[in-house]
């Protein structure tokens, strides 16, 4: 219809859902359809690529290009006012764990929950700051008290947007362990909260779901770790927690990572081309 319409160039975007769509009969014959038929088919990262190339024909997979959601780096920055948020929350003078997202059960929240005991024990003064809303909540809410870590965990609720800079900025670590569910349907497709934390100039513990590791360079920006070992977690964040040159230093290669790749003039540069 489009081209009947005019269109002589036609780019598909895909968001991440598709890599599970791919394993629907249905919904992979849409996927092949909608490959034939437009000029590109674009991808987040490695993972959502192997996903829904398998769903194409192969000169259509031959045809896709990388073109994740960019950071602006101007507005995820070290400088994002971080120190407010701290003070306003009653925690400049606490080690901070921050986690920011829906609180939904695959991004992870509760394996952080389930840490924190291993965490306090290294580390006694440290607080996990949960960030967002969600429908979770209550039951994050309700394993914190069960766990015993109640007093350590911190609820904001949801955040405007506005104000989450300074809420990346209020951690000293950014941890967000997320698993895949429901067989590969409940799946992670990229994790722009990663690339937004090392903007922000601080190291990240992301967990392995999908195309989240894309969003990391492991031992470099932070660690990936498995989303339902808790255990895993609270070693990466506790060696975090003690090392303040290492958070430095992965915190400073995150930043630059961001600004050479992931830059929004950078990819709308990819898109216009695309056009």
């Amino acid at each position: 219809a489009l081209r009947r319409a005019g269109a002589t160039r036609l780019v598909a975007t895909t968001h991440g859902h598709e890599a599970g769509w791919a394993q629907l009969p249905a919904s992979r014959q849409l996927l092949r359809r909608i490959g034939e038929s437009t000029d590109t088919i674009t991808y987040l990262g490695e993972y959502t690529r192997s996903r829904i190339a398998a769903a194409l024909t192969p000169a259509a997979a031959e045809r896709m290009v990388q073109l994740p959601p960019g950071v602006d780096e101007k507005t995820f920055h070290p400088g994002s006012g971080g120190d407010v948020v701290r003070a306003r929350l009653g925690l400049s003078d606490r080690p901070v764990v921050v986690c920011v997202s829906r609180l939904v059960p695959r991004k992870g929240q509760d394996t952080l929950i389930l840490a924190m005991p291993r965490i306090l024990a290294a580390e006694p003064e440290a607080v996990l700051l949960v960030v967002g809303g969600g429908p979770y909540e209550s039951d994050l809410r309700k394993l914190a008290a069960e766990t015993g870590v109640a007093d350590s965990v911190r609820f904001t609720g949801a955040v405007p947007w506005e104000e989450l800079p300074a809420h990346y900025g209020a951690g000293d670590v950014f941890a967000m362990p997320c698993r895949t569910r429901r067989g590969g349907l409940d799946v992670e497709g990229l994790g722009i909260v990663y690339l937004e934390a090392s903007a922000t100039g601080l190291p990240v513990v992301a967990g392995d779901s999908g195309g989240a590791p894309d969003a990391v360079l492991d031992g470099e920006t932070g660690w990936v770790v498995r989303g339902d070992a808790p255990e895993e977690a609270a070693e990466r964040v506790i060696a975090l927690l003690a090392d303040a040159e290492l958070r430095a230093r992965m915190g400073r290669r995150g930043r630059a990572w961001v600004e050479e790749k992931w830059r929004w003039d950078l990819l709308a540069d990819r898109l216009r081309a695309l056009l």
